[in-house]
């Protein structure tokens, strides 16, 4: 199955750029980005075990970056990619260090993360800098220069992109050795310190990778959509996101977020045009989370190895 499966990814993947349809590109764009960022979720959440509610933190980083440089310095937005991704992981690297170091692990960690989403958001309301809770418009200015794009096929190439090169990523964690060293804490910390592994390190260096990563995200969709808020940056509902897509898809594993991203949007896509009641997503997102816990702890990706019987 591993063997055919990019293949398969990669024709399903080009499908959209042979239409012509605004709207079904949107949606498969969409898709995409979702499962790019369930897997840079996944770095640190799946293959480390750093369960995050706060991983819009890294999110709204890379969303202000972006606007922030373009209305304020007007700089190029590509410009505004490898200066998020180093935001990002600076943030990660900080509050990983500091809870880490602290010791916080599992419901502590993830509640911590949560707080530091929420103290951002409230922060981007107070600020001027940002212009409050009033957001900021980035003007459009169409052109591959300023990283906006008439056609969406453009801007669905840019989110393959980023999500290829998250599944890169994760594919090196499966191989290299810190990935090893990172499966171990995943597992036992105590084990893993006795065998000579720096826990704080090594948990601390996932984070910064996932949330350099996430910040990209940021990027993009403020370049899509061209306007950031606090909620939009910071809500927990991009947080919640992330980690339903990884869990219906199968946490720790390199397709788990493009299959839990597919399934995602299939049942909120088809919901929605039912039903359109105020805060009904959330409670949707959590049903299917319950569901798959109690049906499918491995996720989709879990269940497909058990029928396959591949690695």
């Amino acid at each position: 199955m591993n063997r055919f499966l990019p293949l398969l990814a990669l024709l399903i993947a080009l499908i959209p750029f042979g239409f012509s349809s605004q709207y079904f590109v949107n949606l498969a764009m969409l898709t995409v980005f979702s499962a790019f960022l369930g897997q840079a979720w996944n770095i640190s959440g799946g293959f480390g075990g750093l369960t995050s509610f706060g991983h819009a933190v890294f999110f709204g980083i890379g969303t202000y970056t972006a606007a922030t440089l373009s209305t304020r310095y007007a700089l190029s937005p590509w410009f505004a990619l490898p200066i998020a991704f180093a935001l990002g992981a600076t943030a990660g690297t900080m509050i990983g260090a500091a809870s880490f170091r602290a010791g916080l692990r599992g419901s502590y960690f993830a509640l911590v993360t949560l707080a530091f989403a929420e103290v951002f958001r409230v922060l981007a309301t107070a600020s001027d800098w940002t212009r409050g809770g009033q957001g900021i418009n980035v003007p459009l200015k169409l052109g591959f220069a300023n990283f906006q794009f008439s056609d969406r096929r453009a801007s669905y190439a840019v989110m393959l992109a980023l999500l290829i090169l998250a599944m890169l990523a994760a594919s090196w964690l499966k191989r290299a050795r810190f990935g090893a060293r990172l499966a171990a804490v995943r597992e036992n910390e105590d084990a893993a310190k006795a065998l000579g592994v720096d826990i704080v390190r090594t948990k601390t260096m996932a984070l910064a990778l996932s949330g350099g990563l996430t910040a990209l995200g940021g990027v993009v969709y403020t370049q899509t959509y061209l306007f950031v808020d606090p909620q939009i940056a910071f809500g927990v509902e991009r947080s919640v996101e992330m980690l339903l897509v990884v869990m219906i898809g199968g946490a720790g594993t390199v397709w788990g977020p493009v299959f839990g991203a597919i399934a995602l949007h299939i049942v909120a896509d088809t919901t929605r045009s039912w039903i359109s009641t105020p805060g009904f997503a959330p409670m949707l997102y959590g049903v299917v989370l319950l569901v798959i816990i109690a049906l499918l702890p491995g996720g989709i990706a879990g269940m497909l190895r058990r029928f396959v019987g591949d690695k």
